[in-house]
């Protein structure tokens, strides 16, 4: 968003009263009810670059110009017509409105990507475990996911059954230290202490993710929490498949 934000604001600013002008030579023969959905689609198309303020900034400089160009009396900010006022205050609550519908279906098309991420990341351990791929690659790809998803600073693996006693994120993707529920959403992760991730296999323990975030506040919401919990089950059932075809020493 960074990249075009300037920009953005610029049009937001000019785009509007640039519109007016070229406007101005059919203002008598054209009518402004006309003129103000112009006005609208060019505050459409600032909006959906996501930029709450360019929106807004577009819909006042809308609002500002076609009163200053469109309506009598011309190049002043005075309105005589009551119908004009109405259109002008329209145009500014529409376009308003309109920004907030914007920035929401950016958001929900960022959430929608978010979640196929999340899919694809699970589909993939599992195809991995189905071929019967290398544990250590699996490992190391879940390690990145896990990284990922959470948004953490990193991720270590470690095989056997023994368990720290530090914080540990639960299969229900809650996170507890002790007997106690910590809030992610609101606190964060622990930053202070690895966070045990079980990794686990119809109910026998093959090791454990040690997850750290020491520089960042890291705040995965459940959704977030019960895909690591996922992935690591992939990985728990790749640990256990191998078990299971070791040969007998």
């Amino acid at each position: 968003m960074e990249s075009h934000r300037n920009p953005v604001l610029t049009a937001s600013l000019l785009a509007p009263p640039a519109v007016c002008v070229l406007l101005i030579p059919f203002r008598e023969h054209f009518d402004n009810a006309n003129a103000a959905l112009l006005l609208v689609v060019v505050i459409v198309g600032v909006a959906v670059f996501g930029v709450r303020l360019a929106g807004i900034l577009a819909a006042v400089s809308s609002a500002v110009w076609f009163d200053f160009f469109l309506t009598v009396p011309y190049g002043s900010f005075t309105i005589k017509s009551s119908d004009d006022v109405e259109q002008a205050v329209l145009l500014l609550v529409i376009g308003v409105a309109v920004t907030q519908i914007a920035i929401w279906g950016r958001r929900q098309q960022a959430e929608a990507s978010r979640r196929l991420g999340y899919l694809e990341g699970v589909i993939t351990a599992s195809q991995s475990v189905a071929a019967g791929g290398s544990t250590d690659e699996l490992i190391e790809q879940v390690r990145a996911k896990l990284t990922a998803v959470l948004g953490i600073d990193g991720v270590r693996f470690i095989a056997g059954s023994n368990q720290t006693h530090g914080p540990r994120l639960n299969p229900d993707g809650s996170v507890t230290r002790g007997s106690h529920v910590l809030k992610v959403e609101r606190d964060g992760l622990p930053a202070n202490a690895e966070i045990e991730l079980t990794v686990q296999h119809a109910g026998e323990v093959r090791g454990r993710f040690l997850l750290t975030s020491a520089t960042r506040i890291a705040r995965p919401d459940l959704e977030q929490r019960l895909v690591a919990v996922a992935l690591a089950d992939q990985v728990g059932a790749a640990l256990s498949s191998r078990a299971a075809t070791r040969p007998p020493v």
